[in-house]
């Protein structure tokens, strides 16, 4: 929990644990209301089935719950899927900066296509970042970067796993969608033995949880 949070009434102290059966209304306030017109759009843009709607934390996982009052992120620190792999998808950075010429290359890629991604050791702002590119012999656009979260991860995973097995690839692109959610991608890669996700200092929780206590 975040200093400045009151996530619900009567929580004022932010190194405490703090349970409910319901999302605090910090999250809750993070998810577009069902009874927005754009509602099914929100869904579809992030991957999912508007006639069957996921668990509100698998649509904060996606859209990082966002806000324009904030700049804080919700996502999820990945687990291995059924096969024991690396997968997750998750929105371009930074398209909303990109130049007219890159958002119609955007537009034009496909389902599936795969991209590139590029160890950006010189990025002022962030060393560890990891950008985005698409993937052909004879030119190659820019399209943004991986979310800062996941960098670190993808990193060790670029070295750490066989390169056959590091799979980029576009899984929808928004056209119509606000430029945090215009290009969707999806990462599958190896889950090496001894990876373990979220490991930096930045991710580690602020108090001790009693069920995380003693592991590793």
């Amino acid at each position: 929990m975040m200093e400045g949070f009151r996530p619900f009434p009567g929580m004022t102290e932010w190194k405490e644990v703090y349970e409910a059966d319901e999302l605090f209304p910090v999250f809750a306030n993070r998810l577009l209301s069902p009874k927005r017109p754009e509602w099914e759009a929100y869904l579809t843009w992030s991957g999912f089935d508007p006639a069957d709607p996921p668990d509100p934390l698998a649509i904060l996982a996606v859209t990082e719950g966002r806000r324009q009052t904030d700049s804080y992120e919700v996502f999820p620190c990945p687990v291995p899927d059924e096969e024991g792999r690396y997968s997750l998808r998750f929105f371009s950075h930074g398209i909303r900066w990109l130049p007219e010429e890159t958002m119609n290359r955007i537009e034009a890629l496909q389902p599936g296509e795969p991209l590139g991604m590029m160890l950006d050791q010189s990025n002022e702002h962030d060393p560890q970042a990891v950008a985005l590119r698409t993937h052909g012999k004879q030119e190659y656009w820019f399209i943004g970067y991986a979310p800062r979260y996941l960098a670190r991860d993808l990193r060790t995973l670029s070295v750490q796993c066989p390169r056959e097995t590091v799979e980029l690839s576009v899984a929808r692109v928004n056209p119509r969608a606000p430029a945090q959610q215009r290009l969707l991608c999806q990462v599958r890669t190896c889950w090496p033995s001894e990876f373990r996700p979220c490991a930096g200092e930045e991710y580690q929780p602020m108090v001790e949880l009693p069920e995380l206590a003693g592991q590793g």
